[in-house]
Formats: C-alpha cells, structure tokens, sequence
C-alpha cells in the first residue's frame, strides 16, 4: 500500500520508525514529511551515522541536521537488532545499513516509513512507503 500523509495523520500519536531518506526529506523542506515529525519517530542509529557522517558536511548543515535529530529518538544497535540484521541479510538482498534499519523496525515491531520501494521486499517488516507525488 503507498500512503501518503494524510493517511498517517488520521492517527494521532502514531510510534514510527522513520529510514534516513524521510528525514533528508525534512531538511529540503518536503512538505509531505510535515505530519511525522509531529508523531512519535525513532531512528536507527545508522540513520544518524548516514546523515551526519556524509562527506564535505558543512558546520551549518550538520548543525541542522543535529537540532533535526533531536526530534528523534535514536535507537542503537543491540545484540537482538544484530541477530535480526543477520536473518534479515541471509533472506533478502539488500544492503547492510538498510538491513539494520529494518531489523530496528521489526525489533520493536514499528512500521518503516520510507520513501523507500526497495523495503516493500522485506515482508518480515510493515513498510508504510510515502508517495511524495502527493
């Protein structure tokens, strides 16, 4: 199913967990990304790794980019997290960073909002895949 804001919004107070790609979405000002930041999102670590570890960053970006991530709460890896990761790896072809953000997900059983199409393959996972045409 592609949702799109409107559909997330309905439910107030939604716990989300949120790929990289929804919150460089938030810093170019995707207005379709508004309705998350105003739920309850986590991040995987890697997310934060992702963002503030990308090449030539500028102070004033990276400052934006932490003031942003403390809307977040940053989930760190652990050893349930890796255990998933591996089945995840073993399963599917996909990356490995993006393997630990769904592990992440399914650790605490939230659906994976992205951008992403690639995530609709991991069926272990609720993917709420956002069209941002919308």
């Amino acid at each position: 199913m592609v949702w799109n804001i409107k559909n997330l919004s309905v439910v107030n107070g939604i716990d989300i967990f949120a790929d990289t790609n929804i919150l460089i979405y938030a810093m170019e000002g995707h207005r379709t990304i508004e309705g998350i930041l105003h739920c309850s999102p986590g991040i995987s670590v890697i997310s934060e790794i992702e963002l503030l570890g990308k090449k030539n960053i500028s102070r004033q970006e990276e400052n934006l980019l932490r003031e942003l991530l403390n809307g977040f709460e940053i989930v760190k890896f652990s050893d349930r997290i890796k255990e998933i990761t591996i089945s995840l790896k073993q399963k599917y072809t996909i990356k490995t960073p993006d393997a630990i953000i769904a592990a992440t997900a399914k650790a605490f059983n939230l659906p994976l909002v992205t951008a992403d199409k690639d995530f609709k393959r991991i069926k272990d996972i609720e993917v709420v895949l956002l069209d941002l045409n919308t």
